[in-house]
């Protein structure tokens, strides 16, 4: 918290912010203002609530700061930055972003609100460094809609990809050095982003679609039909990098493309051992690269839905109540900062204490319980009294207010 202080203009903010994010790694089934200025010790939830809307403070520039902190801890020579998307279903149509829209959260179509992370993945950890919100066409369309949520009103449509590019070269332009990006079929789908991608010398292992074309000395197919054609000796088991349950194991196979006027391009598939389900991935680099590197950068994919479900699990990323802009991107950010503290001190452990061959090492899980059972504060009755009457007046005065608008709408 000492490498965002100067962020904020006063100290109160500064110090809420600190039980926010302390309250937001806490075990509370559900994490808003609300139960975490109950847990935080607070009187009521309208300092939080502040904090988020009002106070005077930058979200990007802690982002900047989440950066920093997680590419000096995490540093990896070898480290690959991960692209994806995430949402979260939301109730109404007011929050912003907000529309139906499909979300890998629920699998299917669903009033959701859609954000693109930006994932920092080496071998020390992974933690998402940037984060941009989508914003569909149905709001930048509607000035007025877009102003109400605290968006400009000039606000302008932007892609998935298009958000990813921004991020990444957002990344570069804070001066880091990167080698190699991968993302799915949505980033991989999209000729602009690789394109950006191959102007800044960053190699990649993007996802496409089993329709996708490419390419070959021999002309042009899609990428089914050259897996199709593959004789059996192509194929070779390789593990994409260690799993909850061990190693991930598949059969690869890599077809050369047509190289551009620079670079090296080609087409990288995946076949599962047990399924036979193919997945095809296009792949650029500068110089010749082994195929042992190009499946471990697929691999590093996965490192993504980690960081979601620690993220969201964990640090409550999800979980945000809040209906403007601001506040949306106040929250998410202090969530990112938050999971960012679990992973670097996870690194920290693993790289300096080697534990007993009958524990596996700790997990962000355990450092939580562990953090949290050496700070948690302990409040008495009093305290809990105090907010379970704060809560029912509330509901109460919400109560009134709603069968008064219903009145005045009957009538």
């Amino acid at each position: 918290m000492g490498r965002i202080a100067g962020r904020f203009v006063r100290v109160e903010p500064r110090l809420r912010a600190g039980r926010l994010v302390m309250g937001l790694m806490s075990d509370l089934p559900r994490k808003n203002c609300w139960t975490i200025a109950e847990w935080a010790g607070e009187t009521t939830p309208h300092g939080m609530q502040h904090l988020l809307c009002r106070a005077a403070w930058d979200a990007d520039a802690v982002r900047d700061d989440v950066r920093e902190y997680v590419v000096e801890h995490l540093h990896d020579e070898a480290a690959v930055l991960v692209v994806d998307k995430t949402g979260d279903v939301k109730k109404g149509i007011q929050t912003v972003g907000v529309q139906r829209q499909y979300t890998g959260t629920a699998g299917r179509i669903e009033n959701s609100q859609v954000a693109v992370y930006l994932v920092y993945a080496g071998e020390r950890g992974h933690a998402a460094v940037d984060r941009e919100l989508y914003v569909p066409r149905s709001w930048t369309g509607d000035p007025n809609r877009c102003r109400a949520a605290g968006l400009d009103k000039d606000t302008v449509f932007a892609t998935k990809p298009q958000l990813a590019r921004v991020m990444i070269e957002r990344f570069l332009d804070a001066g880091h050095r990167i080698g190699w990006v991968t993302g799915d079929e949505v980033y991989g789908g999209n000729p602009k982003l690789r394109a950006s991608l191959e102007e800044r010398g960053l190699a990649y292992v993007l996802a496409v679609a089993c329709s996708a074309e490419v390419t070959t000395k021999a002309g042009k197919f899609r990428t089914d039909t050259l897996a199709a054609m593959l004789p059996k000796r192509a194929w070779q088991k390789m593990s994409a990098g260690r799993g909850a349950k061990g190693h991930r194991y598949y059969d690869w196979a890599v077809i050369d493309l047509a190289d551009p006027p620079a670079g090296h391009r080609q087409l990288l598939i995946r076949r599962s051992r047990t399924t036979g389900e193919l997945a095809y991935y296009r792949c650029h680099s500068t110089v010749p690269t082994p195929l042992h590197t190009l499946v471990k950068t697929a691999g590093s994919r996965w490192r993504v839905e980690e960081t979601f479900q620690t993220e969201k699990g964990l640090a409550g990323l999800d979980e945000h109540q809040v209906r403007r802009y601001s506040s949306w991107a106040r929250w998410v950010t202090l969530a990112m900062l938050a999971h960012a503290f679990l992973a670097v001190v996870r690194a920290d452990e693993h790289a300096r204490r080697s534990g007993p061959d009958d524990l596996i090492p700790l997990t962000c899980n355990e450092i939580q319980h562990l953090f949290l059972a050496a700070v948690h504060p302990i409040h008495g009755l009093e305290h809990r009294l105090g907010w379970s009457d704060w809560r029912r007046r509330h509901q109460a005065r919400s109560q009134t207010s709603h069968y008064r608008r219903q009145a005045a709408c009957q009538t």
